[in-house]
């Protein structure tokens, strides 16, 4: 296990995983202007590789929000980004995921929270949306109000479960047979992290796709 590291600034306290995750970021944003800067017809490799994984991204999301793919693209697509390179972060000695950490996943699944709300509302406005709360009928409206809270929590807590029993597992496996099966972990720390980013940016277009197609705005005639 790679040694935890802090920083303290006066009154804030900086974490490995808060460090890690500003790391991704700054990656994610650096790569995504090198690709960008000087599109070609005939394009670099890493023109290609970006156009692949935008193409990819793109048809996942035309596949559940055929209407709203444009409007929700952009964040869903650096979601799935950012949660395949901190998952396999890990991979990389003396680092760990930061979704292993419990405050990261909390964080990525209040920021789902906050954006099926935020894109709900700008698609249906305010009265369509809070409508769809009542429907079928008003009885259900608690029921509505504890789902939406406790999607959100299973969201956190699914991610950060299965990546810590994950490096968990790998590091008793390596103690118990030391390097003699380096490679079959590896491989099994690789599939993982790309199935759980999946189906966290999976469950996220999901519940995005259900806000603004929960209720069809009503016409103004």
């Amino acid at each position: 296990m790679p040694p935890e590291f802090s920083l303290s600034l006066g009154p804030f306290h900086i974490g490995l995983s808060l460090l890690t995750t500003w790391g991704i970021m700054l990656l994610i944003t650096v790569v995504a202007w090198l690709s960008t800067r000087h599109l070609e017809r005939l394009p670099s490799t890493l023109q290609t590789t970006a156009e692949s994984i935008v193409a990819t991204i793109d048809g996942a999301i035309a596949a559940v929000a055929p209407e709203h793919g444009r409007q929700i693209m952009p964040f869903i697509a650096t979601l799935w980004l950012f949660l395949t390179i901190a998952n396999l972060v890990g991979l990389i000695p003396g680092l760990h995921s930061p979704t292993r950490d419990l405050s990261v996943t909390c964080a990525l699944a209040v920021l789902v929270f906050f954006s099926v709300h935020w894109f709900g509302i700008r698609t249906l406005g305010w009265k369509n949306y809070l409508r769809h709360y009542l429907s079928p009928s008003p009885i259900l409206l608690p029921f509505h109000i504890i789902s939406e809270f406790t999607r959100t929590l299973a969201l956190a807590i699914r991610l950060f479960g299965n990546m810590m029993s994950l490096e968990m597992a790998a590091m008793l496996i390596l103690l118990v047979a030391g390097f003699l099966a380096p490679i079959p972990i590896l491989m099994l720390h690789i599939i993982e992290a790309l199935v759980q980013a999946y189906i966290f940016g999976m469950l996220a277009l999901i519940y995005l796709a259900g806000a603004m197609q929960s209720q069809q705005p009503i016409s103004k005639e």
